[in-house]
């Protein structure tokens, strides 16, 4: 089995791997980081959102061992002590969840899309949103907590 290393969240991690172990597994099952959701296996509901070397990606869609020396981020790596991250505050703020199933890919895609997009409009938020699946909210807080949290992110 290849042996993997990679950063998460700030700490080196190692790990043997089968080469057909997804990302998204190596994250919940040899780490026990289970922030990052499985929704549907097949890289549409973008539950399974981690930032890797500084972009969001779906995790159920990366091979662990192409992760290999890279800077991972999950969930759990967002929030400064008991200081959340401004798109988390945002989320809270906005009260951007419900069932909160969808909310750890949701939050690390949104911080994607304003790091990719510092002043995104309305539009603009729904439409990079378009791989993100919610069955709860009907998205309008979460646009307006993507939008509120680009804001802040930006000062």
């Amino acid at each position: 089995m290849p042996s993997i290393k990679m950063t998460v969240n700030g700490k080196e991690v190692s790990g043997e791997v089968e080469g057909r172990t997804l990302l998204v597994q190596f994250i919940r099952d040899h780490l026990g980081l289970t922030g990052t959701h499985v929704g549907c296996d097949t890289s549409q509901c973008g539950a399974c959102t981690v930032h890797v070397n500084g972009r969001a990606v779906k995790s159920c869609s990366l091979l662990a061992a192409h992760a290999d020396g890279a800077d991972v981020q999950t969930i759990e790596g967002l929030a400064d002590g008991d200081t959340l991250h401004p798109m988390q505050e945002a989320f809270r703020q906005h009260h951007a969840l419900q069932c909160g199933f969808c909310t750890p890919g949701m939050v690390m895609s949104a911080i994607g899309i304003v790091n990719d997009n510092p002043e995104p409009s309305e539009t603009e938020i729904r439409e990079a949103l378009e791989g993100n699946i919610c069955r709860c909210t009907g998205y309008h807080n979460i646009v307006e907590a993507i939008g509120a949290a680009a804001k802040e992110m930006k000062a």
